[in-house]
């Protein structure tokens, strides 16, 4: 899983804003569970976050990606967000 410390804090900043996290999503490492695990992550919030990510980062999601691995934890999101980046370039 490749993880850069940019990503990661671009999307705990998203993450932060998207569940109301108060300290901007530091306390969210590459271990940090996610969807079952933060009560505040529920499906309509999972839209948001899916918004968020393709407004900060350009890209778009395909219903194809969109799983619950996805959402796993902080870093197969993060994950999942560079190898978009990666492919579009």
């Amino acid at each position: 899983m490749t993880i850069t410390s940019t990503t990661l804090s671009r999307v705990q900043a998203i993450l932060a804003e998207t569940l109301g996290l108060p300290d901007g999503g530091r306390s969210l490492g590459p271990d940090t569970q996610l969807y079952g695990a933060l009560p505040e992550l529920d499906s309509l919030a999972v839209l948001d976050l899916l918004a968020g990510l393709e407004s900060e980062f350009g890209f778009m999601i395909d219903d194809h990606e969109f799983g619950s691995d996805l959402f796993a934890s902080v870093g197969s999101l993060v994950a999942f967000v560079d190898q978009k980046l990666a492919d579009a370039a």
